[in-house]
């Protein structure tokens, strides 16, 4: 990992953020500091604010949670807005974290938006005719 880029944290319920980091690191070969999971299994909101903590890497940092307002995206807010250089970005998906890994070379203020309109992105649907 370059001095300049930012680490990834995925913070989700159960296993979720555990096989998203995996599945990327699988696709994209990643060095595994560069994107680390985070389960909130177990743990209460100050607990949880502590483990996020002490997942931090030197330099910058996006906490990507699963729910825009679940415990986990709570709990990345309020270490956010204590801490210089930590973004976050809800809704966290495969399309996204792939980018991620990919550009997290630039600022977060370019990066932020940027996934979250990969992520966007990553969604499609199906509907059937009907009839």
């Amino acid at each position: 990992m370059s001095e300049g880029d930012v680490r990834g944290i995925v913070i989700a319920h159960g296993e979720v953020a555990t096989s998203l980091v995996d599945a990327v690191r699988s696709i994209a070969g990643v060095e595994p500091e560069a994107l680390v999971p985070l389960s909130n299994a177990g743990l209460g909101r100050d607990a949880l604010c502590a483990a996020i903590r002490e997942s931090f890497g030197d330099g910058r940092q996006i906490l990507f949670t699963d729910l825009p307002s679940g415990s986990c995206h709570l709990a990345a807010m309020l270490v956010a807005r204590e801490t210089e250089g930590v973004g976050v970005v809800s809704g966290v998906n495969l399309p996204m974290l792939l980018d991620f890994v990919f550009k997290r070379g630039l600022g977060l203020n370019e990066l932020v938006p940027r996934l979250m309109e990969k992520g966007q992105d990553g969604i499609h649907g199906y509907r059937p005719p009907e009839g």
